[in-house]
């Protein structure tokens, strides 16, 4: 038996790279830790998840076969939480701590352009960063996850008050992530810029810009539309338990 979550609505797919015959972004996380984030997998059978001090993402081959969840429960431990995205069956002896919907956007028509006011932020810049994660809760968030890709950020008189960066890398996308401007500094256009300038180190490397936000976030989604992002589909985040003793 199993739970059939009926959120997802999947687009019709793209010209995307496609691993085991499954477009890339209908299953980005197995995706990037199959392909070029497998540096940072931690794997079982036809499961995989990130460093749990790196990200709360983990990927299954298949989200629709009992076994792959079985391999997910292995590696997850009795009571293991993770961070599933775009799956519409969890068995039902798994607990679905909390979700909800998202999309999923791509670049269409993106204006790339490198800010000169941008510093890269490495892990020196931890601290600050975690503080502006705390300020604007931009999503999940760990301390070595600046260590997925590059993570831009602006500072003023010293304090860090926007960045973004990079995050999942299915084969031949990156996702832009942890998009955020602290609250005294909005309205600026600190957030354009610092996408901009993450998409152009994506495309300068041969990818295409992706990213995926609340569905419930409609200032967000305006603003990414309005910079040349479009919706590819609907999708949902769960936060799940595995079976078993909680850890």
């Amino acid at each position: 038996m199993s739970t059939t979550v009926d959120h997802a609505h999947p687009a019709e797919p793209g010209g995307e790279p496609a691993r085991d015959g499954v477009p890339a972004l209908d299953n980005p996380v197995w995706g990037a830790l199959t392909g070029p984030h497998a540096r940072f997998a931690e794997v079982c059978g036809r499961a995989a998840r990130y460093r749990s001090d790196v990200s709360l993402f983990a990927g299954l081959s298949d989200p629709a076969d009992p076994a792959d969840w079985a391999d997910l429960a292995k590696l997850l431990g009795p009571g293991g939480t993770a961070l599933v995205t775009g799956s519409p069956v969890i068995p039902d002896e798994w607990e679905v701590v909390e979700g909800g919907e998202g999309v999923q956007m791509v670049d269409t028509a993106l204006r790339a352009e490198h800010a000169p006011e941008a510093v890269r932020l490495g892990a020196g810049d931890v601290d600050d960063v975690m503080d502006l994660v705390a300020r604007t809760r931009p999503g999940p968030f760990l301390p070595r996850t600046l260590e997925l890709g590059t993570y831009l950020g602006i500072r003023e008189n010293g304090r860090l008050i926007a960045m973004a960066g990079e995050r999942v890398q299915p084969p031949g996308w990156t996702e832009i992530s942890a998009v955020c401007t602290d609250p005294d500094h909005r309205g600026r256009g600190l957030a354009t810029r610092l996408v901009s300038a993450v998409a152009a180190g994506i495309k300068e490397r041969g990818d295409t810009p992706l990213l995926h936000a609340a569905a419930s976030n409609t200032n967000a989604l305006r603003l990414y539309e309005s910079i040349g992002f479009t919706l590819r589909r609907r999708t949902l985040f769960l936060l799940v338990r595995a079976p078993g003793a909680r850890a």
